[in-house]
Order: structure tokens, then sequence, then C-alpha cells
């Protein structure tokens, strides 16, 4: 199947003009996919392998030769090998002297070992112009072609000739190079694949353990005090009722905490009366993971609206309509109709619907497709203006939601409100803030030293 898939493509490309030969080192998935992906370019290429005869799995177009004779060919070297197998280049040594040697080589794990794989590979071939690139790239994504998957190349090397070869092969692979500097940047670099979603881990933990809290006291004020002064068993609502109340107040808290760090760093430049100072390090962390947050956020707003819409068909509420049908029916008396109770429940649901649908917004805009389609006045309009009129709608939705039971003392159960109260004190908190922010004097101000002025300033 592999086999007749590799023949089926257009290897080469009709060209006047014929691209210099490029060797590969190692004939596994990564080697025959860049292979395959240069041959498509109107490159010659020549695979290196310890068994030339036993590769039957390469392009038809490519050459396969032992390493020394491969070697012999080009003086661009790929390096498709793990870094355990280096130790054959060492007899090498004098036919790659000054041929530039591209490692492309990942590890299992971070720090795995004292140095980079390409300073290793420097250090067993010390007469050969290492490069280090193409690690970033995965074999799925040259076959499946540049736009799947992410364009960037990462490259580094002491060598700026080198270097800048390999970065001319990466533009012409259709991917986009991004020079890193020497090699003592090929650690870094080697740690960016091992790297599981690091901006993610702050919104994923936080979001976490605001889930546990609220779960733990919704179950406590909602299934706990019931059993113990009414012995009513609602354990079901562990189910849809609570999560129901917990997914709402997850999204309005994270969708706060993305205008926080903005808040906060207002007010310290306030304080300071200089944007010529750093951030502490936690709000710098903070501001930047703020997109993440926000998408969290988004998430947990989706499964509200999810576990909103099967309400209807839950079975409680069903049996809960049918005996209120069934008692008023036996009785002779319907519920009187109330104005205000009817628009307390539509402006409820009218918040709702449009602040999710700017929630939706904000989400969409945040995405590079998007935002690398707009100037950075309309992103910033979005993103901020749109943005707080969205947590100013979720938070409104989330009061009208609680009513005229919002401040009730009969509604606190072992003396704890409702778990929206809780929900609403960041947000609110945040808007309160921003509200003294934007009044003329203060915002005058801040735009001052956000342009360069210093209070203590000499000149």
């Amino acid at each position: 199947m592999e086999k007749t898939y590799i023949d089926a493509l257009p290897l080469t490309m009709n060209s006047s003009e014929k691209q210099e030969t490029v060797c590969i080192f190692g004939t596994g998935d990564f080697g025959r996919s860049l292979g395959l992906k240069m041959l498509q370019c109107g490159y010659f290429v020549v695979f290196g392998s310890r068994n030339p005869q036993m590769t039957n799995l390469l392009p038809n177009d490519a050459e396969v030769l032992s390493y020394s004779e491969a070697a012999k060919k080009s003086d661009i070297i790929i390096i498709a090998i793990h870094r355990e197998h280096y130790d054959f280049l060492t007899e090498l040594t004098e036919v790659l002297n000054g041929k530039i040697l591209v490692d492309i080589s990942n590890n299992l794990k971070i720090n795995q070992y004292p140095e980079s794989n390409a300073e290793y590979l420097a250090q067993l071939v010390p007469g050969a112009h290492v490069v280090k690139a193409f690690n970033t790239i995965s074999a799925w994504a040259l076959q499946s072609g540049a736009l799947d998957a992410s364009r960037q190349v990462f490259v580094c090397g002491n060598d700026s000739k080198a270097k800048q070869t390999v970065m001319d092969i990466v533009r012409a692979l259709g991917l986009t190079p991004l020079d890193q500097g020497s090699l003592m940047a090929a650690k870094e670099i080697e740690k960016y694949p091992l790297q599981l979603f690091p901006m993610w881990r702050f919104p994923f933990y936080l979001s976490a353990a605001l889930c546990i809290i609220l779960f733990f006291y919704c179950v406590v004020r909602d299934v706990i005090y019931p059993y113990v002064y009414e012995k009513k068993d609602n354990t079901f609502r562990m189910a849809i009722s609570i999560p129901n109340r917990i997914f709402p107040i997850t999204a309005l808290t994270l969708l706060a905490l993305v205008y926080l760090p903005g808040v906060i760093a207002a007010i310290l430049q306030l304080y300071r009366g200089t944007k010529y100072r750093r951030f502490p390090n936690w709000l710098d962390h903070w501001m930047l993971c703020r997109k993440q947050l926000g998408l969290v956020a988004l998430g947990f707003a989706f499964l509200h609206v999810l576990y909103t819409l099967v309400i209807p068909i839950r079975y409680y509420v069903r049996w809960r309509l049918g005996n209120l049908t069934a008692t008023q029916a036996i009785l002779k008396k319907e519920t009187p109709f109330s104005t205000s109770t009817a628009w307390l429940y539509d402006s409820y649901v009218a918040l709702g619907i449009l602040g999710f649908f700017l929630f939706v917004l904000l989400g969409i805009t945040s995405l590079p497709s998007v935002s690398n389609a707009v100037n950075w006045r309309e992103f910033r309009f979005v993103q901020s203006k749109l943005g707080y009129l969205t947590l100013i709608l979720c938070t409104a939705h989330t009061l009208v939601y609680g009513g005229k039971k919002f401040l009730n003392p009969s509604n606190l159960k072992w003396y704890l409100p409702a778990a929206y109260v809780l929900g609403l004190i960041i947000p609110c908190i945040v808007l309160v803030i921003k509200f003294v922010l934007i009044m003329p004097c203060v915002d005058n101000t801040l735009t001052r030293i956000r342009q360069g002025w210093e209070r203590n300033s000499k000149h």
C-alpha cells in the first residue's frame, strides 16, 4: 500500500533549472517523507543507508547508497538518524569534512543529555558545519502539505553560510525558516517539540481547581443539606444540575481572569508613574496565557449551552411538569401570569444569547488565520472593547438569573450563598475597577504614562 502511494505521486518538477543534490542519512519515516518532498521540489536526492539493498519503500527517483558513497555525492547531508546511532559518523570524518550536516533529531524527554544533539554531532565531526533544523516538522506534515500543519522551521548554526543554505532549502519546500542564532540555541529548539501545551497548563489547572471546588460546594448545598434536614435523595442532581451550575460559573470567572491582569498592570503603572519597569514574573506569565484562558472559558460556555438544551428532556423536569399539570387540573386552578417574571426570564435568556454570541466572536478572532486578516486596531477593538462588553453581558446574565432571590436570606444553606453569587465576585471587581480606570482624570494620566511620560522624570 505504501509503495503504491509513493509511486503514484509526481516526484519531480518540470523545471529548466536543476537543484543541487541533497544527501539524507536514514530511510525511516521522516527521512523518506523529507526525501519525497525534496524530489517534488526539484532536488536530486541520494539516501545513505546501512543496508542499501534492503530498502524498498523509497521513491523510485531516489538513489540509495552506502553512507560513505552517498556522502561523496553532496555537500549537504541531512542526518535523519537518532542520536544513539551517531557513532558510525566518526568513521566518515574525512568524507564529511567541510560539508553541511543538518541535525533533525529529537529526544524522548527534556534534558535527556547534558548537551544538545546538534552540539554532540559537532563534537563527533569537528570538521563539518552543523546546522539544526527540521526537528519541529513531522513526517505527517511533510506528506500532507505545509498548509495542514505548522510551517515554521527553527534553524541555528555557527556557520552563517551553511545556515543560509539550509534556510534556502526550507523556503524551497514551502516552509518558513526562523533564524535562532548560533548552535547554542539547539538545546532550546530540541525542547520545543517535547513541550506539552506549555501555555495551557495554567488555564487547565486553574479551571480544574475551580470545577472541583465548585462541585463540592454545590454538593454540600444541593445534596447533603436536603438529606440532613429533609431526608431527600438529590444525588441525581450531580449528573446534570450541578455541572450546569459549575460550567457557567467557571466560564464567567475565567473570562474575568482574562481581563484582570490588564487591570492590575494599569494600576501598577499608575502607582509607579512609569511604563519602563518590568511587571512581576507571575503577572507577565498571566498576561501571556490570556488567550488560552479565554478559549478554555469559551469551552465551558459551550458546555453550559449544551447542558441547558437537554433540560427539557430530563426525567426529573418532565416528571415535575406532569405533576404540576395534573395538580392544577384536579384543583381546577391555574398559575396567574406575571409580566414582571416574564420580563425577568426573557431578559435572562436574551443576555445569555448575546453574551454567548460575543464570546464565540472573541474565540474566532483569536484564531491565527482570522487575527492575521485584521489590523492591530481591529483586533484590539474586538478583544478589548467587545471583550469587556461580553463580560458585562455575561455578568448581567448571572445577576438577572438571581433575580429577586439574589439577596434573600432564605436562599442561604448553612450560611452558604448560592454558587452563582461566588461566580460574580471576580467579574464585578474587574468591571468596577475598569470603570474607575476609564474615568477621564485617570485615563488621561494612564495614557500619558503609556506614551512614555514619567512622573519622576527629570526631562
